[in-house]
């Protein structure tokens, strides 16, 4: 077979490089009429013929004949296609590989010439009829075309512009990324919320709830092929970097190989496409040029991806029921209809499909149609600090600003936002410099957001007019202008603009660079791929900034006109802006309000009073938004409105209502409200403060503060936002029931476990737990109902609502109730669904035939089991003990504390275990009554190696000095698993004890516990 080497080899590149770099200029065109324009003719180098000989005979006949020259170019370039037809023959032979490093050295030219003669050899063969031959050629060569879109790829992506305008300088990717923290996402329902609330609950969760995906795993998480992904987060929290990311680390070859192309489609882009109709392989020809040698037939058999960035930032209306079906990629049709048909896998059905949304737009795509859905999470705490250390060099620096943004809580929970950290350090490594040192630091999200919009006004006139001085006529008339658009898009709920809409606010298209240049950083002009032009703000946060400051200033502009009788105060407008934010039901305002406080102080004021023309008046204008606003926080209003304002009164550095509360948390005794009535603006900020510490809400104790349903009912959102909740001992009723099931509902909940025992729920109160226990939403995994005073209707309602929602629950505790025997009917028949996942069951009353019934039937997920306080006798185990032999049988804790079992039951139980030794490892035989015999029995299980019991209990079983020998003889046969011995209250004697010793001074003994207690052992 002919060798790669001599297929590519130098006499074919010799002859194309004579094509494509001649030593005298080439002409621009030939003249018909005369050989005046042909001074130069072109020097073709051949390996056939001598290039000296070439040149004489073209200085010395340049009145050659027009035909002969075309002679000699025909023999010319015969002869290069003889060399490249070489190669696509052997191309074509079934043992030749693709061509995918053929063209690794060679220049542009010589691509573009090589091409040029594939597309001929293609043309040609189809004219012949050999369309299957041409279309092996062209797969087989189609590896060069990936090793181009590659290249491009990696030339576009391996930069970032980290919130940084056209003008400014970009990051590579590799140096700057940190690791975003990306969990599997549920399908819950839409999130319409403000998503700085999104962003606070983040930052609350504790880590250990949810499994870290990795970007370049998306496509891998589960064992079910998933084609298409549906990745959420809030603005600015990092989805298009991740994206980023995946296509810069395929395109250098570090990640995910086995995809043969990716093809990035942001929906910002998407929009501005004008054509009314256009084919799927057409759009991916406009998008990317390199892929026009590609068929359409290829893509079958290729693995691609498409990615569709900026679901939320899509102006089409992706009508999924209504668009007409489309299967075939040549087939034109609107773009909204290409991609409905994409996503659902009518058009190119093996292709995979990314898409990324903010969680407001997220139920535009169909759930049949999307296979995973993740969320992007942002910054845990210690990427935060990752992220300083990368993004600042001077470590001292770095670690002095981690230090100020760990000082105040509401800077350090936006820093879950990659921007806000990137806002962050652009003030604070200006601000904490030697040069600035006597500024004052910012401690506030409006104090903070100030700085960023004066630095960057001042950074344009330093960079771009080569001023110190700033022009404040035009940066006022920009900011303006800005402003008045950030705030009707506020209203709109847009974050992408286009032409119209700037021009919408007499804001001239051609001079959009005017302002992003006047804001550096913070206005982007972007341009598609020459399809039109793209305008945003770097992030949500200061869009809503701009839109409180031309709200503020157009209030001042507008009150500086009016004569003073008739002027409306600062405070009234506040006031009317706070009622307004309270009206919304997702607190779409929330953060713009925040900042509308914050620019009212006189210090906002002062830092920008160079783009100021009027002030606010001195007053008592503070004082009396303070007070109002805790007024309103005493109307009992939702939990998410309440905390807003108190940080509304963080804006406005009033402190009073949260340290009112605080002696309470700092206490840290049982009750510390117990005998207190706090008022309701206490009990709100109480959940404030609870909600806002440094410390995760991993596990919140009730009775830490009060035991009673009205403490519950006041702290329900800290509930809401644990964990863990321990409520046990805490005299609550069905009314606090009502009020879990409301929790367990939430698709914002991050409760998985609750403890509820000893209160005296009675059936009544768990038949409304159970309405929240069959949500979709509930992610409960342990419910504790331990002496609840739960008959057998609760028991019903409580299986049934585990049957509707069965894919979370593992452990279930209903130790001492009375379920009676129907009641644990229900639950045995709830133990047969293959989708139950209990794994851990407590039950304390009769019906162990029906449980181990139930058991046989779906045996392969309950692995730990309580039946103390029963009274299954010897005839219950062994029915048991048949479960246990079977070989499905995973349960891996058995307890039976008190349930008569004599030694028949313990001979029973032992041989069973010796059938299927290798799962136990930890048996409660605690006051039985299997005496020596049992225990012997218990013994010949110890000795086989395959026994992983680690924990044996045997507390006042009746064991004498026979038994103990019996077992002292079997740890020394099989040392090296027991780690735990109980064997209180027997009677193993002296001899017994002796026994004991020897066996402990075995090197290979791993006993870490041997109970003796009250075993009448002599001294």
């Amino acid at each position: 077979m002919t060798s790669k080497k001599s297929l590519s080899g130098e006499r074919s590149t010799n002859t194309m490089n004579s094509l494509t770099h001649g030593k005298s200029p080439e002409p621009s065109c030939v003249s018909m009429k005369s050989d005046e324009s042909m001074s130069h003719p072109i020097s073709f180098n051949s390996g056939d013929f001598d290039d000296a000989d070439v040149s004489n005979r073209s200085k010395s006949n340049k009145g050659k004949n027009l035909n002969s020259i075309f002679r000699e170019l025909e023999q010319k370039i015969i002869s290069v296609m003889k060399e490249e037809l070489k190669i696509f023959k052997s191309l074509l032979s079934s043992d030749y590989p693709s061509c995918s490093e053929r063209e690794e050295d060679d220049d542009k030219d010589l691509c573009r010439v090589k091409e040029m003669f594939l597309k001929i050899t293609l043309n040609v063969l189809r004219k012949m009829n050999q369309t299957e031959l041409a279309n092996t050629l062209q797969t087989k060569l189609a590896p060069l075309c990936m090793k181009k879109h590659k290249s491009k790829l990696k030339e576009k992506f391996q930069r970032m512009n980290e919130g940084i305008s056209s003008q400014g300088s970009s990051t590579l990717v590799n140096e700057i990324y940190t690791d975003l923290y990306i969990t599997e996402g549920g399908s819950e329902d839409i999130n319409n919320e403000h998503e700085v609330r999104q962003i606070e609950r983040a930052s609350r969760r504790s880590e250990t709830q949810e499994t870290q995906i990795k970007c370049n795993d998306i496509f891998k998480v589960q064992n079910k092929p998933i084609r298409s992904v549906l990745t959420k987060g809030v603005a600015g929290i990092g989805k298009t970097v991740s994206v980023q990311k995946f296509i810069l680390d395929w395109a250098e070859g570090k990640e995910n190989q086995d995809l043969h192309f990716i093809f990035p489609l942001p929906f910002r882009e998407l929009n501005l496409i004008k054509q009314k109709n256009i084919s799927l392989m057409d759009l991916l020809h406009q998008f990317f040029t390199d892929t026009k040698d590609l068929r359409s037939t290829d893509f079958d058999d290729y693995k691609v991806v498409f990615i569709f960035d900026g679901l939320d930032e899509c102006r089409l209306p992706l009508d999924f029921s209504k668009n007409p079906s489309l299967f075939d990629v040549r087939d034109s049709a609107s773009v909204d209809v290409l991609l409905t048909n994409l996503i659902k896998g009518n058009l190119l059905p093996s292709a995979l499909i990314w898409i990324t949304s903010r969680p407001a737009a997220a139920n535009q795509i169909p759930p049949e149609c999307v296979d995973l859905i993740t969320d992007v999470r942002g910054f845990n705490d210690p990427q935060k600090d990752e992220y300083f250390r990368k993004r600042i060099n001077d470590e001292s620096l770095a670690n002095r600003i981690i230090t100020h943004m760990k000082s105040s809580r509401s800077l350090y929970i936006m820093c879950h936002i990659p921007v806000f950290c990137w806002i962050s350090a652009t003030v604070l490594q200006r601000m904490l410099s030697e040069a600035e040192s006597q500024a004052q630091i910012p401690k506030t999200l409006t104090q903070m957001f100030t700085h960023f919009l004066m630095f960057q006004t001042k950074l344009k006139s330093q960079k771009y007019d080569g001023k110190c001085e700033v022009d404040l006529q035009q940066a006022r008339k920009s900011l303006e202008s800005l402003g008045k658009l950030a705030f009707q898009q506020l209203e709109k709920g847009n974050l992408i603009f286009y032409e119209e809409d700037l021009r919408e606010c007499d804001i001239d298209v051609r001079e959009a660079s005017v302002y992003s240049g006047v804001c550096t950083q913070i206005f982007r002009e972007e341009f598609g791929l020459n399809l039109g032009k793209v305008f945003s703000f770097v992030h949500l946060s200061v869009q809503e900034f701009l839109a409180a400051l031309f709200k503020f200033l157009s209030f001042l502009q507008k009150t500086s006109r009016l004569f003073s009788s008739f002027r409306t105060s600062v405070s009234d407008l506040l006031k009317g802006e706070v009622d307004k934010a309270l009206q919304s039901e997702n607190g779409h305002l929330d953060l713009y309000l925040r900042f509308l406080l914050g620019l009212s102080l006189e210090s906002s004021q002062t830092i920008l009073r160079d783009l100021m023309t009027q002030t606010g008046r001195r007053s008592d204008s503070k004082q009396e938004i303070v007070e109002y606003i805790k007024m309103k926080i005493r109307e009992n209003l939702s939990p998410e409105k309440s905390i807003n304002l108190f940080h509304c009164l963080n804006e406005l550095n009033d402190h009073s209502l949260v340290q009112e509360v605080q002696s309470y948390v700092n206490r840290g005794d049982e009750s510390s409200l117990s005998g207190v009535s706090p008022s309701s603006a206490q009990w709100s900020a109480l959940v404030f403060v609870l909600l806002n510490s440094e410390e995760k809400l991993d596990e919140f104790n009730l009775r830490s503060y009060d035991r009673s349903d009205e403490c519950l009912l006041r702290l329900l959102p800290v509930i809401k936002a644990s964990r863990k909740a321990d409520l046990s001992r805490c005299n609550l009723t069905e009314k606090s029931c009502s009020a879990l099931a409301s929790v367990l509902r939430s698709n914002s909940s991050s409760l998985t476990e609750l403890n509820l025992s000893n209160n005296n729920l009675q059936d009544s109160g768990v038949k409304l737990l159970s309405d929240g226990l069959k949500n979709t939403n509930c992610k409960l995994q342990i419910l504790h109902l331990f002496n609840c005073s739960i008959g057998s209707e609760g028991c019903v309602a409580l299986t049934s609502a585990l049957r509707s929602n069965p894919s979370h629950l593992t452990e279930l505790n209903l130790n001492y109730n009375n379920p009676g025997d129907s009641g644990v009917k229900q639950l045995s028949d709830l133990l047969k669904d293959p989708q139950c996942k209990l794994q851990t069951l407590h039950i304390g009353s009769e019906g162990c035939v029906a449980l181990t019934s139930a058991l046989r039937s779906n045996p392969s997920h309950l692995t730990e089991l309580n039946l103390n306080y029963n009274n299954p006798g010897d005839s219950g185990v062994k029915q048991l003990s048949d479960l246990l032999k079977d070989p499905q049988c995973k349960l891996q804790k058995l307890h039976l504390f008190n349930c008569s079992i004599g030694s028949e039951g313990c001979v029973a139980l032992t041989s069973a275990l010796r059938s299927n030794p290798s799962h136990l490892t930890e048996l409660n035989l605690n006051y039985n009554n299997p005496g020596d015999s049992g225990v012997k029995q218990l013994s010949d299980l110890l000795k086989d190696p395959q026994c992983k019991l680690q924990k044996l209990h045997l507390s006042n079983c009746s064991i004498g000095s026979e038994g103990c020998v019996a077992l002292t003889s079997a740890l020394r046969s099989n040392p090296s698993h027991l780690t735990e011995l109980n064997l209180n209250y027997n009677k193993p004697g002296d001899s017994g004890v002796k026994q004991l010793s020897d066996l402990l001074k075995d090197p290979q003994c791993k006993l870490q516990k041997l109970h003796l207690f009250n075993c009448s052992i002599g001294f």
